[in-house]
């Protein structure tokens, strides 16, 4: 990028920094700061290298509140942004653009500080290492805290005047971050010991009283639930399905998920899940609606599936692309102030439903006069409605129905209200995260749209994010895609496009998955220790290459490939791709072992490993109404070990070579389900009779 201004500079209008040509709507947040902001670019590397001036590094997101407040309090105010000016480069930078950056100057701020979040602050040498680091600085001395201007100064002055002392201690933090890079090795073997333990392990932490894990601040966890569930499938443990329920029940009711326009918040503040930090998030909404989707599947419990179908809504309604692709993030802000477009007063209640209908709603909804959250109420249910119809004196029914009706009211209400702001970028990683989710909810729940919504969004990724030799863009804005794909797109778009492919039996879904597995072992295997780095082998060069073996908010890429491999490998037959997922699961086998609790994603490949293994062909008749009929009997029943090959009537171009379909004809012209474990196979099973006693056999 030329270091001439942009042109919208000398536009009227305010006076804009080199972030107004970038196509991140977190940086274009921060292109008329009067910080003379660089984004990451050999510009700015080049320039803190011939100033010999140390690089203050700001990491963060749109959606985060805490990046707006260091905002309006420093970087908008002129005698801290003349500071920075005159004592640093400046580069900022957007870590969902950029999670490669982020991924290794977090482990530095986490190593620093013991603890990490954003928005992130960290100084650098102009060599890229670090060797301060913090996260939100206020604007001067306060609740023990440096002020971000005394921070300033200080590096500065350590800088001046001790800089070989400080090129030593910058090089001995990128010493450790090299050697956190590599997972110790462990020498536990890949067994089922591994997920009893980390059932174990996850139930000591289980909070039995408010469900989730640990204390406030409060995260969903969703990996965590799903290995529970597989703990209940695997060898009936009970506590682990109670665990399950509470978690998700309590969750469900609670401030957490928004009871109008559905979906979840990134986490609560509290222990019991009243006050969310009031973003959304596309990752967190498609994790959690297929773990509700698994939950319906193994309880038949039709309050998980109803979340998991608002959810979806959700993600459909607000969070999609006209084109099809998924959008990443909803601020936790609305006219400059958290929660402000969620939050309620009784007075605002009841003005829209009326008296009764607004006192019913109050009660059940947790709406009082001096409200529960900063004198405005948080939707909840602290008491599912089931139990409360009696109390109020109500059948069941009646109540539910006209809940529905005055949630629609309120809905409509709040959507007249100034919206939180979106990030539009669409995401590869996030997208395929979605695509895995909506696939399997069109089987589900017996909904056609969900289907419909991952076919586009995978097209969209697929002819959108894609460069000319077929390796993924990570992100797209604007018309425009940008930056390497990293390991978590592959793996993500590699498991969403082979579920997609397994609900509709579209050879492109299968096709593709195929080929993104491949480049995804040529660019990041680590062939020679096992395992995937972070970043691919074609990459610019930054001072550590990690690999990604704890989950976060979102699933580990080692562990995602290991999933997304294990099963692409059973359903087309590749051995190469099940020894790879091995690899990677033997790489991560100290994590596994030692900190179950930060490797489920890795756990829930390895019992996808060591299940029961069946395969389950489906070749279509003559009726598509039977086809579609027995795919949705099979998506029935949680079965966490299968997979499905099924091959449509007329499929819309050449399928690939699935072993699995490979002499099994359409018995009578009929839909025919094949179904196999290990060397053997049943009988072939016609129409949808005996099909749920051979599923359950």
């Amino acid at each position: 990028m030329s270091a001439t201004p942009s042109p919208r500079a000398h536009q009227s209008g305010p006076k804009t920094n080199r972030l107004a040509e970038e196509t991140s709507p977190y940086l274009l947040q921060h292109a008329t700061n009067p910080v003379d902001w660089h984004p990451w670019s050999e510009e700015a590397l080049a320039r803190a290298r011939s100033e010999n001036k140390p690089i203050f590094l700001s990491i963060g997101y749109s959606a985060c509140h805490w990046c707006h407040v260091m905002e309006r309090e420093s970087f908008e105010n002129p005698s801290i942004a003349a500071l920075m000016n005159e004592l640093f480069v400046n580069i900022k930078v957007d870590r969902e653009e950029r999670p490669d950056i982020d991924h290794i100057y977090m482990s530095a701020v986490m190593a620093m500080t013991g603890h990490g979040g954003w928005p992130m602050s960290v100084f650098l040498t102009p060599s890229l290492e670090p060797f301060f680091g913090g996260t939100y600085f206020p604007p001067e001395d306060s609740r023990g805290m440096a002020g971000f201007p005394r921070v300033l100064q200080s590096v500065h002055r350590a800088w001046r005047e001790r800089e070989s002392e400080i090129l030593e201690t910058a090089k001995a933090m990128t010493d450790q971050l090299r050697a956190f890079a590599e997972p110790p090795q462990g020498s536990a073997p890949l067994a089922p010991e591994l997920l009893d333990q980390a059932v174990k392990v996850l139930l000591r932490g289980f909070d039995p009283v408010h469900g989730g894990f640990g204390r406030a601040p409060k995260f969903p966890r969703p990996m965590d639930v799903r290995m529970l569930l597989r703990g209940w499938a695997r060898s009936g443990q009970a506590a682990a399905l109670n665990a399950v329920r509470i978690t998700l029940d309590k969750m469900g009711r609670g401030g957490i998920y928004d009871h109008l326009g559905g979906g979840f918040a990134r986490y609560a503040t509290d222990d019991r899940w009243l006050v969310p930090h009031f973003e959304k998030m596309l990752y967190d909404n498609a994790l959690l609606a297929s773990t509700y989707l698994e939950a319906h599947q193994t309880t038949r419990e039709p309050e998980y599936a109803r979340i998991a179908r608002e959810t979806l809504d959700y993600i459909l309604s607000r969070m999609t692309d006209d084109r099809g692709g998924f959008l990443s993030t909803e601020d936790a802000d609305s006219e400059g102030v958290e929660g402000k477009y969620y939050v309620w007063t009784q007075a605002e209640v009841l003005e829209v439903l009326g008296a009764e209908a607004g006192a019913t709603f109050c009660q059940v909804y947790d709406v009082t006069g001096s409200g529960n959250w900063e004198g405005k109420s948080i939707l909840n249910l602290p008491r599912p409605i089931e139990e409360l119809a009696p109390v109020l004196g109500r059948e069941e029914g009646p109540l539910r129905a006209e809940l529905a009706t005055s949630r629609a009211l309120l809905l409509a209400r709040r959507e007249t209200r100034i919206p939180p702001a979106k990030d539009t970028k669409v995401l590869a990683s996030w997208n395929g995260l979605a695509i895995a989710a909506l696939a399997e909810a069109g089987r589900i729940l017996v909904d056609e749209r969900f289907l419909h919504a991952a076919a586009r969004a995978a097209n969209f990724v697929l002819d959108q994010m894609r460069q000319p030799d077929g390796r993924l863009w990570h992100a797209y804005t604007d018309a425009r895609a940008r930056f390497n794909g990293c390991l978590d797109d592959y793996a993500n778009m590699i498991d969403g496009l082979t579920r997609l492919f397994e609900a509709d039996g579209s050879p492109r879904w299968l096709t593709s998955a195929l080929s993104l597995a491949e480049i995804m072992l040529s660019e990041f295997e680590d062939k020679r220790r096992g395992g995937f780095f972070y970043t691919p082998e074609r990459h610019e060069s930054l001072i550590t290459r990690p690999k990604d073996v704890h989950d976060n908010a979102t699933p580990s890429g080692n562990g995602m490939a290991a999933t997304a491999l294990a099963r692409l490998g059973r359903l087309a037959s590749r051995g190469d791709f099940t020894l790879a997922a091995q690899r990677a699961l033997e790489a991560a086998a100290y994590v596994l072992e030692h900190e179950p609790a930060a490797a489920a994603q890795s756990l829930i490949a390895l019992d996808f490993l060591l299940g029961d293994g069946r395969e389950i062909a489906v070749v279509a008749g003559g009726d598509p109404d039977e086809f579609r009929a027995v795919l949705e009997a099979i998506s029935r029943p949680f079965l966490p070990g299968k997979v499905v090959a099924p091959r449509p009537a007329d499929p819309a171009e050449a399928p690939p070579v699935v072993p699995l379909l490979e002499n099994r004809p359409a018995v009578k012209g009929r839909a025919t389900i094949y179904i196999c474990k290990g060397s053997g196979c049943q009988p072939p099973i016609i129409g949808l009779s005996d099909l749920a006693a051979a599923l359950e056999g």
